[in-house]
């Protein structure tokens, strides 16, 4: 199938296909109209959601793991971190940085002369083989409330037969159409859908190595002609997918229409979002203490650190994103030891959350589709302790204050819904007394264990909330107790 050729053999038809879809005309293309944008409240309520990286990197499947991405830049700088990078999708890039990791690999696994390229034909044949239903059923076993899939990532290749073609690589993409696969998936299991699309890379365009952060944003393709691709790209994904959130990535060709981009969006996506990665001018700083490129772009609905999270909290809205190993997609090269503990995973939910956050976790199927033993085994178990503790994390806002320790050393994060606040306590804490201090229950509250319902027993003197917890019905990275009735901090 060509890439001008109506998508076909998946059993249903995309909205769109044969026109735009409907537009309320709500907002005009320019920046004035579209800052009027508001968050709406399902992605303030959603708090948990998956990003799908699934390119023709997961059949090399190879980084190097010598850390995570904040690690390696702030211990070596970025040149070595581009050289040794632990994104397993940036494969195309690192082999042919000479002298690296990856380069190594690829020559001793591949030969020199082996193409990337060829890596698609490859990658065709085993996804032939995927189910997104599986995706969908894992995903909501997590507790995820939206699912992001990389549509196409900076190698250029599309996840669904576009009927724009890319003249510098017209072979380069899915004949089956997982976009709308995954899609009609998540959303059948009452998740929100999200399109990622690397506007700003695309190596099939511009093929400049990249060594360190300046090459990283001067390889941003300046081309008109795929700055016009670009836009009927995410044209086409909105009228098709209507999808709920624009991901982009790594900026935006500067000779790009985005206002006519975010107008149609938001005109066919009533409480659609876009996140904060579409600049079109060069950023002039890099912060890698929140990994995020500034200026941002001139319009956003929320900004999205990597692989880091704020320490205080936001008055907007925001996501921290990160793989649950060192890449988001899938590494064979990753260990039991590169994976984040179950530990790690909800206590990082709750500093985020805690904040004004949401998480988006990073999952990299394999070739064939299949999410590897090691993510589902984490996925799972995040999902339980959610299934339990999801009342002191969904819809949930705010405190005045994110947290604090307790007089035993325990980290409390804190979240508000419905006039209750929760204290998560960032500990496996039994059957035993918590003190905290500047936490005062308003009159007639009543504290509730949320793993075993049960009342908690508890006093307030001199400043302090003294809380004994009943035994826990199995060991937990974080316990949470409900204050029915709220609380007021305490001088």
């Amino acid at each position: 199938m060509t890439a001008t050729q109506t998508p076909a053999g998946d059993g249903r038809t995309p909205p769109g296909d044969a026109a735009a879809a409907p537009s309320t005309g709500e907002y005009a293309a320019s920046w004035e109209s579209l800052r009027t944008h508001r968050m709406p409240d399902w992605f303030r309520d959603a708090k948990v959601g998956i990003m799908v990286t699934w390119t023709p990197t997961s059949v090399p499947a190879w980084a190097p793991v010598q850390g995570d991405l904040p690690s390696l830049l702030r211990e070596h700088g970025d040149a070595y971190y581009f050289a040794n990078n632990p994104y397993a999708e940036w494969y195309g890039n690192s082999i042919r940085i000479v002298g690296s990791p990856s380069a190594r690999h690829h020559e001793e696994t591949y030969g020199a002369d082996f193409p990337y390229e060829q890596f698609g034909r490859m990658f065709e044949a085993a996804a032939s083989r995927c189910d997104p239903t599986h995706w969908a059923d894992v995903f909501a076993a997590a507790g995820a409330r939206y699912a992001v899939l990389v549509t196409k990532h900076h190698d250029g290749y599309l996840l669904w037969p576009s009927r724009h073609q890319n003249p510098k690589a017209p072979d380069f993409h899915a004949d089956r159409d997982f976009v709308g696969l995954a899609a009609d998936a998540v959303r059948a299991r009452g998740m929100r859908f999200g399109a990622y699309y690397s506007g700003g890379l695309d190596w099939t365009w511009n093929r400049d190595v990249i060594r360190d952060i300046p090459t990283q944003l001067g390889s941003i393709v300046k081309d008109p002609a795929y700055a016009q691709l670009a836009d009927d790209h995410w044209l086409e994904l909105i009228d098709r997918y209507r999808p709920d959130i624009l991901w982009g990535d790594i900026g935006y060709p500067k000779a790009g229409d985005l206002e006519q981009v975010f107008a149609r969006f938001y005109n066919t996506v009533a409480d659609g979002i876009i996140n904060d990665r579409f600049a079109q001018e060069v950023p002039v700083t890099y912060d890698v203490s929140e990994m995020i490129l500034s200026p941002a772009n001139l319009h956003n609905d929320f900004v999205t650190p990597e692989y880091g999270a704020f320490d205080s909290t936001r008055l907007d809205p925001w996501e921290s994103t990160r793989g649950i190993g060192f890449s988001f997609g899938y590494n064979a090269a990753e260990t039991e030891a590169t994976h984040m503990t179950l530990r790690e995973m909800v206590h990082l939910l709750a500093n985020v959350v805690s904040r004004n956050g949401n998480l988006l976790l990073g999952v990299g199927p394999m070739a064939d589709g299949t999410i590897p033993t090691l993510q589902l085994e984490r996925l799972a178990q995040f999902g339980r302790w959610l299934c339990v503790n999801g009342d002191a994390i969904y819809g949930t806002r705010p405190w005045i204050v994110c947290g604090g320790t307790s007089r035993e050393g325990i980290p409390v994060r804190y979240t508000t819904k419905g006039g209750d606040l929760f204290a998560i306590l960032l500990d496996d804490v039994g059957a035993t007394t918590v003190s905290i201090e500047g936490v005062r229950p308003s009159p007639g509250s009543a504290l509730v264990a949320l793993d075993s319902c049960q009342p908690v027993r508890w006093q307030f003197e001199g400043n302090v909330l003294t809380m004994t917890l009943p035994a826990a019905a199995s060991a937990s990275p974080a316990r949470v107790v409900r204050i029915q009735g709220g609380a007021q901090p305490a001088p």
